[in-house]
């Protein structure tokens, strides 16, 4: 595997939610252990059921502190936030520090790709799939995971971003359509979905049985798409 190396990518002004989890990189990094341990562990228990069916190798881009490369396995990941990458790197993660339209790898290099609730972190989404389409190998798969917006948990969080909640006030999410149209205009099929996370916002008391397909009522989504 090649790349063009691993330093910090120099873009000018980066955008303000690089800022912030620069700052707030420590508590972010927290929050799995506290507030949101069930939360993630509804995540990472929904995403070991596609992991199987992903060639590797894997990079995640928007890896931030390496919690979900750590606990999937994923060896690499893209971070345009240099305090959150140190973090990962702590956690034994390659990371680049680079944003995920950064043509830092060459084409057809990864099985999997995988977009972690980072879309909804994105200033443009469109250039990051093109480019994670452009570096994923013939057969790789991408792998979303998404807070959509019509779930309880993506108004949750847009109540969040309108109240000015340091992080999701930066925060756009996204609709199972408009995601799905998203793939195709950067040359995805999408496949697959696996839905977790029907407990209500603030009230999560267990780790549940993902479903296979989409739920709107779902607070979390897995979606999968291949190469057209």
């Amino acid at each position: 595997m090649k790349s063009k190396g691993n330093k910090e990518l120099k873009t000018g002004n980066p955008k303000d939610s690089f800022n912030i989890f620069n700052n707030l990189a420590d508590e972010y990094d927290k929050w799995f252990d506290k507030q949101g341990k069930l939360i993630f562990a509804n995540e990472v228990a929904a995403f070991k059921n596609i992991l199987p069916l992903l060639p590797k190798p894997w990079l995640e881009i928007g890896v931030g502190s390496g919690r979900f490369a750590w606990a999937l396995g994923i060896e690499k990941g893209v971070e345009p936030s240099f305090k959150t990458a140190e973090i990962a790197r702590n956690r034994g993660i390659d990371v680049f520090v680079a944003s995920g339209d950064d043509t830092r790898f060459e084409e057809e290099t990864f099985g999997a790709v995988f977009l972690i609730v980072t879309l909804c972190f994105l200033d443009s989404p469109l250039p990051v799939l093109k480019e994670a389409n452009r570096i994923l190998k013939k057969d790789g798969k991408l792998a979303l995971g998404l807070v959509l917006k019509e779930s309880p948990w993506g108004q949750f969080y847009l109540q969040k971003k309108a109240e000015g909640h340091r992080f999701y006030k930066y925060a756009n999410f996204y609709s199972f359509n408009e995601v799905t149209e998203l793939l195709s205009q950067s040359g995805f099929n999408y496949a697959d979905t696996i839905s977790t996370l029907f407990q209500k916002p603030c009230n999560v008391k267990l780790v549940e049985e993902s479903r296979d397909g989409y739920y709107p009522e779902a607070g979390f989504t897995i979606m999968t798409a291949g190469k057209k």
